[in-house]
Order: structure tokens, then sequence, then C-alpha cells
């Protein structure tokens, strides 16, 4: 697994070659001028991504669904399978993706090479001020070559975790969203802080004897809310501590670092 920036993850699993949430453009925006701008590049350039062959796409927002890099997915990778929740396959379909399965919660989706199922998630969607909760927003659990992996999306926290790991899991790792909550009287009904985080991947492992990795995500790319950019992982490391989970599965990746699982 690469961490390529925010939400966007590249993990490569056995044959199968998976991209979360893809953002390669310079701002969270509809606009290049103006908008929140990258604070750090993608860190894994875009030429040099491998053969991608499925894409979890968890909602519409512009700091998870950027029409550039779709586009240019699109353009180099063109039998890529993109996996996204109802109504964001028309958005997906107007940027140019022809291959393209949309999904309700806990509804799945068996290919060749892997299973994924859609999950739920406590968000919302909407790119312009008319179509807010147009489109449904979700999390996906994967499974390729017996390793199995829930991406959370983008969520606050919510009670269907626990729900997730029972019918879903157990799963090898969880990538849990930690950043965009303060204020937090305004972001708690959209966004965890990392004390949530931990709280959420605690019932996502749903009591499995296998601690799975948590790779905490969706913080250090984009200035979206007030608190310091490098405040998340340090509350996340502190609440993993103080919870007496192995040191050794808190994966809070550096920006373009890799690790095997």
């Amino acid at each position: 697994m690469t961490c390529v920036g925010h939400s966007t993850l590249l993990v490569q699993a056995g044959s199968v070659n998976v991209l979360t949430d893809p953002v390669w453009g310079e701002r969270a925006s509809p606009f290049q001028w103006i908008g929140p701008r990258r604070l750090m590049p993608p860190a894994i350039d875009f030429d040099a991504l491998p053969e991608i062959d499925v894409v979890l796409q968890s909602h519409d927002h512009y700091d998870h669904l950027d029409a550039g890099t779709v586009r240019r997915l699109v353009a180099r990778f063109p039998k890529a399978t993109w996996l996204c929740p109802l109504g964001v396959d028309k958005r997906l379909r107007a940027f140019g993706v022809k291959s393209v399965v949309a999904r309700d919660w806990w509804q799945s989706v068996e290919a060749p090479g892997f299973t994924a199922t859609c999950t739920p998630a406590r968000h919302f969607s909407g790119r312009t001020i008319r179509d807010r909760n147009s489109t449904l927003w979700c999390g996906w659990t994967i499974t390729v070559d017996g390793f199995r992996m829930f991406f959370a999306g983008d969520s606050a926290l919510h009670p269907a975790f626990a729900e997730i790991a029972s019918r879903l899991g157990p799963f090898d790792l969880i990538a849990m969203p930690i950043g965009a909550y303060d204020p937090r009287d305004f972001m708690r009904s959209v966004h965890m802080n990392p004390e949530e985080g931990l709280e959420a991947y605690r019932a996502a492992s749903g009591g499995s004897s296998r601690t799975p990795i948590c790779v905490p995500m969706h913080w250090g790319t984009f200035r979206l809310t007030d608190e310091p950019v490098d405040e998340p992982p340090r509350r996340f490391a502190a609440a993993w501590r103080a919870a007496g989970l192995p040191p050794d599965l808190n994966w809070t990746l550096a920006h373009g670092e890799t690790r095997r699982v």
C-alpha cells in the first residue's frame, strides 16, 4: 500500500491494483484559481502509476472526485472498473468512464479477481448548491486473493461500523478518516476527529482475534477545516497508545510511504 495523499491510496493485492478516491488535481474545487489548494503534491507521479484495475469511489465531493483526474485515468487505463455509490455513476460517465458499477449500501460486486461491497457512511454529497444529497456516499470493502480491506470513505462516527464488521469482516486492513474535524459543532455530523476514528476502527475490527492494520487517512493534503494540519496523526497516535493497541499496527503513512502487509 502507498499513500498518495488525502484519501487516495494505491493498494496492490495479488494481481489487482486498486486506487481509492483518486485526486491528482491541484485544488479541491471546481475552479483552478480558488478553493483548497494542495499542501503536498501527489506522492506518486501520475505517469508512474502501475496498471489500475479497480477504482473505489466513495462520493462526489471535490476532494474525493476530481474530474481532471478521472479523465486522465480513463485515457490511460480504459479497462479499469470503477465502483461507486448510487448516482455517482452518472457523474463518472459524464467524465468519460465506460466501465462503472453503482451500488446501494450492502450491495456487492462479484468480478474476476475481486469481490467488493458498498458500505454505509454518515456524510453528505453534492458538487453545487443545487444538487446537495442527490447522490449517495459510502465506504467499500474489497477482497482480493484472500486479502480483505475496509476503506471507510469519508464519514462521521455512526453505529453501522460494528455491523460492517459482523457482516463483511474480519479485515486485514482498515483505512479510516481522521481529519477535517474543527470546528467540532459544525463538522461532527460529517467528519470524525482522531479519537472517533479510533472508536470507529475498533468497532470495525469486530472483536476479531486478529487485530487489523489501521491506515489513518483524510489529513495533511488539503486544508479543509480549522485544526492544524499535523494535528490529526498526533492525536490519533496518542489515542492508539492510550488504548494499548499494538504500535506496529498503526500505519500512519508518511506522504508517499509504501508498506507491505
